[in-house]
C-alpha cells in the first residue's frame, strides 16, 4: 500500500524554480521545502535528494543527447533514430546503476509503450503542461516527494522535458518522409509527434528507495 508521509513531503505539485543557476534553484527549493518538512532534519534530506535527482538528470540527458548530437552529425535524423532505438534504454540503465537509482522517461504521447506513465506519473505530467499554458518556464518545472512504499520510505522526482529545436526532427508536427518511415518501422505505436518548439514532451524519472 502506497500512502504519501507528510512528515518529509514537498509536493511541489509541479514545482517551478528559477533557471537562473543551480544556487538559485535550491534558495526557490529551500522555500517551499519549509512549508512541506516538519523538521530540519527531513526537510535537509529532502534538499539533498532534489540536488542529487538534478545532478543525475543532468547526466542522463548530457549522456543521451551526446549520441543523439553524433548520431546526427554522421546521419542525419534517421540515423539517429537507429541510435536511440538501440542506446537510450542501455544509457538509461548505465546512469541509474552509477548513481543507484531507478531512472526513466515518460510521456502523456509516449514513442515507447514502455514509457507510458503510471497512475503517479500522469498527473504530474498533466499538471507540468497546466503550469505550461499558464506561462511557466518549461524548463523549470520539476516535482518531487517522498511516499511510504510497503512501509519503507521513497524518494520520487520528475523533471520536465520540454521540445528542443533538434528533437522536432523526430518529434516535430512537420515530419520528412524518410523520418516518418523509420518511425513507423521502429516504433509502430509511435505517439510522441506534433510538438512545437519548447513544449513539454515528457519527464525524466527518478525514483530512489531511502
Amino acid at each position: 500500500m502506497n500512502k504519501t508521509i507528510s512528515i518529509a513531503t514537498l509536493v511541489i505539485a509541479a514545482m517551478t524554480v528559477t533557471a537562473c543557476g543551480q544556487q538559485s534553484e535550491q534558495k526557490a527549493e529551500q522555500t517551499r521545502n519549509a512549508t512541506a518538512a516538519s523538521t530540519p532534519e527531513q526537510q535537509a534530506l529532502m534538499e539533498r535528494e532534489v540536488v542529487s535527482a538534478r545532478k543525475i538528470t543532468k547526466d542522463f540527458v548530457g549522456s543521451l543527447k551526446g549520441e543523439l548530437k553524433k548520431a546526427m552529425q554522421e546521419g542525419g535524423p534517421v540515423n539517429a533514430l537507429s541510435v536511440c532505438h538501440t542506446r537510450a534504454i542501455p544509457i538509461t540503465n548505465e546512469v541509474a546503476t552509477r548513481h543507484g537509482v531507478r531512472l526513466s522517461r515518460v510521456s502523456l504521447k509516449n514513442r515507447n509503450p514502455n514509457n507510458a506513465p503510471n497512475e503517479w506519473q500522469r498527473p504530474i505530467l498533466e499538471e507540468f503542461d497546466a503550469r505550461a499554458a499558464k506561462g511557466d518556464d518549461p524548463k523549470a518545472l520539476a516535482f518531487a516527494t517522498i511516499v511510504e512504499v510497503d512501509g519503507k520510505k521513497q524518494f520520487r522526482f520528475m523533471k520536465a522535458m520540454p521540445a528542443g529545436k533538434v528533437c522536432l526532427n523526430c518529434h516535430g508536427a512537420e515530419l520528412k518522409p524518410e523520418v516518418a518511415a523509420k518511425l513507423k518501422e521502429l516504433y509502430p505505436e509511435d505517439k510522441a509527434t506534433g510538438y512545437s518548439l519548447g513544449q513539454i514532451r515528457g519527464a525524466v524519472v527518478i525514483v530512489k528507495d531511502l
